[in-house]
């Protein structure tokens, strides 16, 4: 689907091992509060380099807004797409549909860890009678490896979705790494601009009801008036996977 050969040659110089402090934190985010997404990855690039900045994305049924802002701006910047072994195949085409219909140049899909995944779920229940060890084994423990190169990160997270989500800065600090959010203040009706004047495809079980769309066991169809999250982990406290809880080393 995608390869590093593809990779324009042209990368930005990345800054290499810089800590960051609290404060360069707070004055990047002062600068890029109110934002808009293009200019926010722009000022990502700028501040690590190209290559040193990875975007995540679960290409879920809001991801497409997030990659067409990114491949607006540099079509190569590194793409990490988690493979947790219980992805709906219509995610997995819809990453491929994407991918080719943006121009990404550099999707990485990474997946859990085979000895780990038998040691402690060969029966593969281990969704329903511990599901936060579930998501660190396939995709906490993943997405640590998957950004190990990388100096900062992109996501898509809003603050319109609520719960933890609801106060998100447009830049924060993820253990040594930068971690930006640039559709942290989108509206639910400039996420459907951007769909409708861009043409991007729709996952494919939104027209199925589903709001939003995770691993298979933990996602359920959105009832009308509900967050556009209530389907993930139906009847648990649990409203996070963890990759933006635990601080990436």
């Amino acid at each position: 689907m995608t390869s590093p050969d593809l990779v324009d040659s042209k990368s930005s110089v990345a800054v290499t091992d810089h800590a960051w402090s609290a404060a360069e934190v707070a004055t990047l985010e002062s600068e890029l509060r109110d934002a808009p997404p293009g200019e926010i990855i722009r000022a990502a690039i700028e501040a690590v380099g190209r290559d040193k900045l990875a975007l995540v994305s679960s290409f879920g049924t809001e991801s497409a807004a997030l990659l067409k802002y990114a491949a607006d701006v540099d079509p190569a910047i590194p793409v990490v797409f988690l493979d947790t072994g219980w992805l709906f195949e219509e995610t997995l085409a819809y990453r491929d549909t994407l991918a080719a219909y943006l121009g990404l140049r550099d999707v990485r899909t990474i997946h859990p860890l085979p000895d780990d995944l038998a040691r402690e779920d060969a029966e593969r229940d281990l969704w329903f009678s511990d599901p936060d060890r579930c998501c660190y084994l396939r995709k906490v423990e993943p997405l640590i490896r998957a950004l190990a190169p990388f100096e900062a990160w992109l996501n898509g997270r809003k603050r319109f979705q609520g719960g933890e989500r609801a106060a998100i800065p447009v830049v924060e600090l993820d253990g040594r790494r930068l971690k930006f959010n640039p559709l942290a203040n989108v509206t639910p009706d400039d996420l459907k601009a951007i769909y409708t004047d861009a043409h991007l495809p729709a996952h494919p079980l939104v027209a199925s009801g589903f709001a939003s769309v995770g691993c298979m066991p933990c996602t359920s169809r959105t009832e009308a008036g509900e967050e556009s999250r209530a389907g993930r982990w139906r009847g648990k406290a649990k409203t996070e996977c963890g990759i933006h809880v635990i601080k990436s080393s």
